[in-house]
């Protein structure tokens, strides 16, 4: 399949329309996972005493995979709504997932009639609307503004051209040097366990 250049958000993902049989999977998954345990639970408190095993067990095997299906049917639409939205807008941001939400509720309850469709749509909406403001608040307080990434790099660069200066003066040798340049390249000095291929030039013995 190929890739629609729309400029994906999320990056860990795959790209649309290759996202769709990705959901749906996940979404069986989650879904036959919860209800297996769910109704395994269920099955052994309402099962006799000497066949709560068999009970929880038949219940289980019996009910997880409509769950499963359930949630397929669910995140495959929902993931179906928001390709969709992506290609016509030409752009993937958090008003498609809000809009994805409110159709998937919509289509999903529309045998029930129309208020129970419009009811069901503005559920969907509504939680992948929540869904979404917390991601996004959560995003903006772990991820770096770009203006803290520009200090940040400016700052390194201070820190590398102090280095230089004290290395060709002969003044950063021994431990202190090698700290000044893990410092200075931005790598903290517990965490270079070999992860770097930058090698950090070592005091001279001559």
């Amino acid at each position: 399949m190929t890739r629609w250049d729309t400029g994906d958000r999320d990056a860990g993902r795959e790209p649309c329309p290759d996202r769709i049989v990705e959901d749906l999977g996940g979404a069986f998954g989650m879904g036959a996972v919860g209800g297996f345990i769910w109704h395994f639970v269920k099955g052994a408190r309402n099962s006799p005493q000497g066949d709560r095993w068999a009970g929880a067990m038949y219940s289980a095997r019996s009910r997880a995979p409509i769950l499963g299906g359930n949630f397929a049917v669910w995140g495959g639409t929902f993931s179906s709504f928001d390709c969709t939205l992506q290609y016509i807008r030409r752009r993937d941001d958090h008003w498609n997932a809000i809009a994805s939400g409110f159709l998937t509720g919509g289509v999903l309850a529309a045998r029930g009639g129309w208020k129970a469709a419009s009811r069901n749509a503005v559920i969907g909406g509504v939680l992948l609307a929540i869904i979404e403001g917390v991601a996004a608040l959560l995003m903006r307080s772990t991820s770096k503004t770009p203006r803290e990434m520009a200090l940040e790099q400016m700052e390194q660069a201070q820190q590398m051209e102090e280095y230089q200066k004290r290395k060709d003066a002969g003044e950063a040798t021994g431990m202190s040097g090698w700290m000044q340049y893990m410092q200075a390249s931005g790598m903290s000095p517990l965490g270079s366990g070999g992860g770097s291929s930058t090698n950090p030039p070592m005091a001279s013995t001559s």
